[in-house]
């Protein structure tokens, strides 16, 4: 029977958690009774991780490990998870215990009654405020603004999502915790859930204060995919014409100034000025153009909709629909 959930897990350098998370997740999923599997990810483990998780292997066909060759990041992780998660709901978690595998029933139990991805809240988080809770409150509230898809809660992994969702989805740089807002891009429902923090036990986190400007810089990428990726000339059109329109003004007032007032302005910086930004203005209208080329060439080339369909009602035609069940009679005949 092919699993209906995967459970997609992230690992590196986990090896004191790796018995204890497999018991967790297991002794949670056979209460839930659903058919599962575990893809567990060695993000290119320095310790006994991977052997941790091939011992287990061996014993339950369910854990399918996929190991990475060196370390290429939680959202690498995340990537090949998802292309080779074979359930219809896609579960994303951390390796650290940090999250409660029993809240994995009432996220997928959430997610079926219609909403496309279900996010994990961690209300009350169990970490410490000053290098951990207090950049990711600044993170959210950044994301939030920006992608106008308001969560409290971006940096939990505990997440549930329909494959047809993720599994399009392109990831690389720090992109995993940008999911909902990527997936909104789709037209997706997304809704929260308050799920259950516990400390850190075993290891130490990579999180902290520096990965706060990566998550900036790559909330700017995040931000011009969903917003102008298929019109890149409508931001970069009006940048240039706001900059040439401003220096346009500022060469018209100081050529009114030579021609009429008699004023010398060969050595004020105020014409330099003007002139950059008609220049400026030129090179974005054009990088706009430029753009919107490569969008366009993007998009065709690889047959890209820029459209998602999420489903499709129609009635047969009469001939149609009779041909259809006189084949149906047929097979069962």
């Amino acid at each position: 029977m092919p699993p209906e959930i995967s459970i997609v897990v992230p690992m590196r350098n986990e090896s004191p958690n790796v018995a204890e998370l497999y018991r967790e997740l297991t002794g949670t999923m056979e209460a839930f009774g659903r058919p599962y599997e575990i893809v567990a990810i060695d993000d290119g483990s320095t310790d006994d991780t991977f052997d941790l998780l091939a011992g287990l292997q061996a014993r339950d066909p369910r854990l399918r490990i996929i190991r990475f060759r060196r370390n290429f990041g939680q959202t690498a992780a995340f990537a090949a998870g998802f292309a080779y998660a074979r359930g219809r709901f896609i579960v994303t978690s951390d390796g650290d215990l940090q999250n409660d595998p029993r809240d994995i029933p009432r996220l997928v139990e959430q997610c079926e009654r219609g909403p496309d991805l279900v996010a994990g809240w961690r209300k009350d988080r169990k970490d410490p405020f000053l290098n951990r809770r207090l950049p990711s409150m600044i993170a959210n509230w950044i994301i939030s603004f920006a992608t106008g898809v308001k969560l409290h809660d971006y940096g939990c992994s505990l997440k549930v999502f329909r494959a047809e969702v993720v599994k399009p989805m392109k990831l690389y740089g720090e992109m995993h915790r940008f999911l909902p807002a990527i997936a909104s891009e789709m037209g997706v429902t997304i809704e929260e859930r308050v799920v259950n923090h516990r400390a850190r036990v075993h290891g130490t986190s990579n999180y902290g204060i520096s990965r706060t400007l990566r998550v900036i810089l790559d909330l700017v990428t995040v931000k011009f995919l969903i917003s102008y990726s298929t019109r890149p000339l409508h931001i970069f059109g009006l940048l240039g014409f706001i900059m040439g329109s401003l220096g346009t003004l500022v060469c018209a007032w100081l050529a009114y100034l030579k021609f009429f007032g008699h004023e010398g302005i060969g050595n004020r910086p105020l014409l330099l000025f003007g002139i950059l930004l008609v220049f400026t203005g030129v090179q974005l209208v054009t990088l706009g153009l430029l753009a919107e080329m490569q969008a366009r060439t993007y998009h065709e080339s690889q047959n890209k909709p820029v459209y998602v369909i999420r489903e499709i009602r129609e009635t047969l035609p009469l001939e149609g629909a009779e041909r259809l069940a006189k084949e149906q009679q047929e097979r069962v005949g």
